[in-house]
């Protein structure tokens, strides 16, 4: 692409899409206050993560840890409660990393520079520029999947948007537009523009754009045939069995390894392939004495990235923990209020509270 012609092109468009923001926008709690804090942990909730499902994890874990240094102290355990249900973990022990250095090593004041909060673990350039721009009027770009979709039906434009090199042009296209007296509201403008117009899945409502008459795409009529992206893989399918093993009103439970998917968090004991009822009582006997035969469970799948887990469960009642057993034995209020139980197993979480 040619970024100089690009930016001819859509020069007009910077302050038609500040004024519409400002019009009306979403009401979102972290542009209430948007303080270095507040957007740094709101900008990292929202990766990979819809508005609606963050906001009352933004709201309840500011309650809990209302600013860095509450975030650095906070116990692991109850750091990754609060973010329970979330999922991309890695994010909330990143936020803990990255509040620790501020506080260890910065005085406890955030940086001040883009590069300084590109040096921050967890912090990539979109949030960095996100951050920098809402909190510190910083004219930098905050370049995500919504601002690349938008530019890529603005220029309709035939080049892969996942390739590093239009990826960067793009950017330093977006650098060039940025509004001086208002880089925050423009990169904001964006964002929402592709959250709530230019929608990636369906028809975008191209009547109530405020740059339609800047858009190749619509003026084309092929909206949907951008952006260009790679076919995606198809997802891995892993078979697994659930084992939800009862004591006196407690339930097993086991810590994932500290490294790879969902680390280090707690989960109901289960193995990589499927178990019927005679193979999950010979599974368990190492470790439980049944008190009967285990009753089958609705099956369930959870889907991530790149990986689909599809679960069956069995509920098998412990008339006696044998010697050697590796679970960790909890009551339903200690699950609820203790173990951080990853969102995979939460369609087998009821079981435990009839």
């Amino acid at each position: 692409m040619d970024i100089m012609d690009s930016y001819v092109r859509l020069s007009s468009t910077p302050h038609l899409l500040v004024n519409w923001y400002r019009a009306g926008h979403r009401t979102l709690p972290w542009r209430e206050s948007p303080t270095l804090y507040h957007v740094w942990i709101s900008e990292i909730m929202l990766q990979q993560t819809r508005v609606q499902a963050v906001i009352p994890y933004y709201e309840r874990f500011l309650s809990l840890f209302p600013d860095v240094a509450a975030l650095a102290q906070a116990p692991e355990e109850e750091l990754l409660k609060a973010w329970e249900g979330l999922g991309y973990y890695s994010r909330a022990r990143n936020l803990q990393k990255a509040a620790r250095l501020v506080c260890e090593r910065l005085g406890g004041s955030f940086p001040t520079t883009y590069d300084g909060w590109l040096s921050l673990p967890g912090v990539g350039p979109y949030t960095a520029g996100a951050v920098c721009s809402i909190a510190l009027g910083l004219p930098v770009p905050a370049v995500d999947g919504n601002v690349l979709r938008v530019f890529s039906r603005l220029l309709a434009l035939e080049e892969n948007i996942a390739a590093p090199s239009v990826k960067n042009d793009l950017t330093r296209l977006a650098s060039a537009l940025i509004p001086s007296d208002a880089p925050g509201e423009y990169n904001q403008s964006l964002m929402e523009l592709g959250a709530t117009v230019c929608l990636p899945n369906g028809a975008p409502l191209c009547r109530s754009c405020p740059v339609a008459n800047y858009c190749r795409a619509c003026q084309d009529g092929n909206q949907a045939s951008f952006p260009l992206k790679n076919s995606k893989k198809p997802r891995k399918i892993l078979p697994m069995t659930v084992f939800l093993v009862e004591n006196h009103g407690r339930w097993a439970l086991i810590r994932r390894p500290d490294k790879g998917l969902l680390a280090g968090l707690w989960e109901f004991p289960n193995i990589d392939r499927r178990l019927n009822r005679k193979q999950t009582v010979e599974y368990l006997s190492s470790w439980i004495r049944p008190a009967g035969p285990p009753q089958s469970l609705s099956p369930a799948t959870h889907i991530f990235t790149h990986l689909e887990w599809h679960m069956t469960g069995w509920k098998i009642s412990a008339e006696e923990i044998l010697p050697g057993c590796p679970f960790v034995w909890a009551k339903p209020e200690e699950i609820q209020q203790t173990y951080t139980i990853p969102a995979a197993f939460s369609s087998f979480l009821p079981v435990c509270f009839i």
